[in-house]
């Protein structure tokens, strides 16, 4: 068999596991009935090696002592008349697994891995299913429950934005309360206080997508629309003064 000698990173010894797994499932999924032919009892020990061709043998073990590479599960082939099929094929599965974790781990090793390495070698393996999982549908299953909760998540909605600070100037579609309290209500009392303020000029009360703006003289709030004052003029406005303050009122009145 061949011991790698070309794998130097962790994704080269991750091509290899996955090239030796695409075999060893392809052995216990379409190609189940020829390799349940391959474990006959009476042969002698028999071992289940995936291939970095992605292709699979039933074989004996190595001869030589210590193995180039570790040996996978020995005599798979003796417990095949004495259990169900499928629960055969499954136990074959898991020491499949154990045996690639084996082989990718003793390369890690073999190349000097440091910590960081062996963690993102391990990373990508965890990534795919195991050969347990898709030989017993396990991993169709998972794959079922996690898209409704993922697309669940995606569709939560976000944090709510931060709230406007109050303007502390003229302008502003929301009047403070006429009396203001520094212990801080909650904001439902603060709505209530802002529908009772009453505009200095029509007399209606507060309306929330309306424009208002306050009086720097008598601090009376008032519709912009009523003192014919938009947003954009109110910006150029350093101090301002109603009609009234400023005695345009009077004059009109007069």
């Amino acid at each position: 068999m061949d011991g790698g000698g070309t794998h130097r990173t962790p994704e080269d010894v991750f091509r290899d596991f996955r090239a030796r797994r695409a075999g060893m499932i392809k052995a216990l999924t379409t190609d189940v009935e020829k390799f349940y032919q391959q474990c006959d009892p009476e042969k002698e020990n028999l071992c289940l090696y995936g291939l970095p061709n992605e292709t699979w043998e039933v074989n004996l073990p190595a001869e030589e002592v210590p193995p180039e590479l570790p040996e996978p599960a020995l005599g798979i082939n003796f417990a095949r008349d004495g259990m169900d099929e499928k629960d055969w094929l499954s136990l074959v599965a898991v020491h499949s697994d154990a045996w690639l974790l084996a082989v990718a781990f003793y390369f890690g090793a073999r190349f000097g891995f440091d910590k960081e390495s062996r963690k993102r070698l391990f990373v990508m393996i965890n990534n795919l299913p195991t050969i347990y999982e898709v030989v017993t549908g396990t991993a169709k299953k998972q794959t079922k429950e996690k898209t409704p909760k993922s697309s669940s998540k995606s569709n939560k909605a976000g944090p709510k934005p931060p709230r406007q600070p109050e303007p502390n100037s003229r302008g502003s579609k929301m009047p403070p309360p006429k009396d203001e309290d520094d212990s801080g209500g909650e904001e439902e009392e603060e709505e209530e206080d802002h529908e009772n303020t009453l505009c200095g000029s029509c007399g209606d009360n507060y309306g929330q997508d309306e424009f208002w703006i306050c009086c720097d003289a008598c601090e009376t709030w008032f519709h912009g629309k009523c003192v014919k004052i938009t947003p954009a003029k109110a910006e150029h406005i350093k101090h301002y003064k109603c009609p009234n303050c400023s005695g345009s009122g009077k004059r009109a009145r007069a």
